[in-house]
């Protein structure tokens, strides 16, 4: 659910600057992180959501005086530096968003991406919604509007200078109808956000046609090279352990400090599934449960390698299968060094893209009459993981289901038991509650995020469907 932000930057800073006799380890080892963190998020700002650097930098990325950056729009190439040493850089790709520069070079990405080129979106303001973007002129009479904005205006609103939640884009989906909808400044429902570890979610949805094909198995042994080995108990890990972050692999989801498993895996390694699968395990399959970005992209890689293609078919096959086929025309996944989708946390799209997806799964996996997940699977993705405490995790969602036997003692108790969500760092959620018929999208950069109160916002929000 996390992923690095300003708690990595300012973690950073401290170190960088209390080096000292440890300069060289500094600026070896730990500067290269926020070099490549910063080249990173500004790259896909500027060239994906197409926002002022400015804007990145004063809400993204903070005023941190000792990272330097330069923007080649020539190139869509962005270069960042500490004090002009420890430079990394990241390259944007149609269609494919931006990757860092790691253990290749601009032309060889260049050359990887050769063959690929996402489809022009046809202009869809003449289809009603979620089809299109053509709304109806008038609401539900089962929602008190004026309830409602009062929530919208709420969400926008900050309740002190030191203490900002940043929301920039909010939909609310009931009944299959957008209810209400609002942006902040600068963002637009065209606007690609970052949903950070919400990747997850989509990179369930793909696993889960890729089942529905035969192409994946959920309980035979995974078909990662490096636990091929003979007697690698590793070997015992399935992709249902990998969906319910319960394959016992060692991994540090820490931010706090820059040179943990998540860390390097994002910014420092041109293959994040090859770095987590290396990983010894630390308990049994199935034994206990830990939440784990280099879980998702092992599947990520394991998606890549089941299809069995070139890379100009990987590339394309999130469009071919899910994006295109329910009207997600902002929707990019950006790959690693490696070509590997990062499915722990690098998908942008716009709020009203996101909460497509959300539809999805609130009509069971079915978008027009059509079948896109495999029967069941949304049944499968929101049963509580054996081992996950207060049935809080699924297969790649965060759930509300609660203990065993006590469902009052659940993540969010003022919202029904059958909510489930995306969830990424900063306050990025897609809330689902088929008891409400609703989709919430959230997006904002609240640091940190406590400052989004969701589930107040969300019970919120019932409240004023109920009337």
């Amino acid at each position: 659910m996390r992923s690095p932000g300003n708690k990595l930057l300012r973690a950073l800073g401290i170190l960088l600057a209390a080096a000292g006799a440890l300069g060289w380890f500094a600026l070896t080892c730990i500067a290269p992180i926020g070099s490549a963190y910063t080249a990173k998020r500004l790259c896909s700002g500027v060239f994906v959501s197409h926002r002022e650097p400015s804007s990145i930098w004063n809400e993204d990325l903070g005023r941190y005086h000792y990272i330097d950056s330069e923007i080649n729009y020539v190139e869509k190439a962005v270069t960042a530096s500490v004090f002009g040493m420890a430079k990394r850089t990241a390259l944007y790709r149609e269609g494919l968003g931006s990757t860092l520069v790691i253990g290749t070079t601009q032309a060889q990405l260049q050359l990887q991406a050769a063959g690929y080129a996402k489809p022009l979106s046809a202009t869809r303001d003449d289809l009603p919604w979620p089809d299109g973007d053509l709304l109806p002129t008038s609401g539900s009479a089962a929602v008190d509007m004026g309830r409602l904005l009062r929530v919208m205006e709420a969400a926008f609103s900050e309740t002190g200078p030191g203490s900002l939640r940043r929301t920039r884009a909010v939909v609310v989906v009931y009944d299959g109808s957008i209810i209400a909808e609002r942006y902040a400044p600068g963002i637009t429902q065209e606007t690609p956000l970052l949903g950070w570890s919400m990747t997850k979610s989509a990179i369930n949805a793909l696993a889960g046609i890729l089942v529905k094909e035969g192409k994946l198995s959920l309980k035979g042994p995974c078909p990662v090279p490096e636990w091929k080995g003979p007697g690698d108990p590793r070997g015992a890990i399935t992709v249902d352990h990998l969906l319910h972050m319960s394959s016992g692999l060692k991994f540090t989801e820490d931010y706090e400090y820059p040179l943990s498993d998540v860390v390097v895996m994002l910014f420092a390694k041109p293959d994040a599934a090859a770095y987590a699968a290396e990983n010894p395990l630390e308990a049994e399959p199935d034994s206990a449960w830990q939440y784990s970005s280099g879980t998702t992209n092992i599947i990520s890689r394991m998606i890549r390698h089941a299809l069995a293609t070139t890379d100009a078919g990987y590339f394309a096959f999130p469009r071919r299968v899910l994006f295109d086929r329910i009207g997600m025309t902002t929707a990019i996944i950006e790959p690693d060094a490696s070509g590997t989708f990062t499915g722990s946390s690098f998908m942008y799209a716009s709020a009203r893209d996101w909460a497509r997806l959300g539809l999805l799964y609130l009509e069971d996996g079915v978008w027009n009459g059509r079948r896109i997940l495999p029967q069941g699977w949304v049944t499968y993705s929101t049963t509580p993981a054996p081992k996950a405490p207060q049935g809080k995790y699924g297969a790649h969602f965060w759930l509300n289901a609660g203990t065993k036997g006590n469902t009052n003692d659940r993540w969010m108790p003022r919202v029904p038991a059958d909510m489930y969500s995306m969830c990424g760092f900063e306050g990025q959620f897609v809330t689902i509650i088929p008891s409400k018929k609703l989709v919430i999208v959230r997006l904002g950069l609240s640091e940190p995020e406590e400052l989004w109160d969701h589930e107040g916002f969300v019970a919120s929000i019932i409240e004023a469907l109920s009337r």
